[in-house]
């Protein structure tokens, strides 16, 4: 089993994510906190394989939790789970271990996804010894698993088109392109960019919404599997 420490401020919040990952084989909540103090206190006393971590706390925000994590001496696998979505928070928790992003608001299936491909990645290590090139590219593959295709056009970002699919997979149904910037918290021109690049290729349907007078409304919805 592997075992996760739930991280986030709101309570009733916590037991969502908490509820999620029980529905999810091979994964078990042992703890949750609330504050960055709470977290770091419980995996004082009892390590966890992982920890779903909100990046909004109380006292400290997340990197800062990971930074200290890290300076104990602390491996302890992150997930970040939050509503930030800023791109330069986004780079920082890269450039500092973070294995995942998920947006808030996501859905059970997007943090399935993440646990799902968190728990090949343990898999294809637990192995140990050398790898060949092929089992390298495989193992660091079981990251991206569920995500946007690394092969972009020059000029564009992956974390973005990241951030543009993690919003589409946690809407309801169809989301307009200035819904969709609002929520990813860039541009509409960056949004609308990223969207055609990714009907082009498939994963994202455009849909029309015609009102009494004027254009249809574009809307676009996540269709590829994760």
């Amino acid at each position: 089993m592997i075992d996760v420490l739930v991280v986030d401020d709101d309570v009733r919040v916590a037991r969502i994510n908490a509820a999620y990952v029980a529905k999810v084989p091979g994964f078990r909540v042992v703890a949750e906190a609330h504050s960055a103090a709470e977290a770091l206190a419980r995996i004082a006393e009892a390590p966890v394989d992982l920890i779903l971590l909100d990046h909004y706390l109380p006292d400290e925000n997340g990197l800062s939790v990971v930074r200290e994590l890290r300076a104990l001496g602390h491996h302890t696998d992150v997930i970040m789970v939050t509503a930030a979505r800023d791109v330069a928070t986004v780079q920082a928790a890269m450039r500092h271990g973070a294995l995942q992003y998920l947006v808030k608001p996501f859905n059970f299936a997007g943090l399935r996804a993440k646990l799902e491909a968190y728990a090949t990645l343990r898999q294809a290590l637990d192995g140990g010894g050398e790898a060949e090139q092929a089992e390298v590219d495989r193992i660091f593959g079981t990251l991206s698993a569920g995500s946007i295709a690394p092969e972009l056009p020059k000029g564009h970002s992956p974390t973005t088109a990241e951030l543009v699919r993690q919003v589409l997979l946690a809407a309801d149904g169809p989301l307009s392109a200035q819904e969709i910037a609002e929520r990813a918290g860039v541009s509409r021109q960056t949004a609308q960019r990223y969207l055609k690049l990714l009907e082009r290729s498939e994963r994202v349907r455009l849909t029309l919404r015609y009102g009494e007078t004027g254009r249809p409304e574009h809307r676009y919805v996540w269709v590829a599997s994760a």
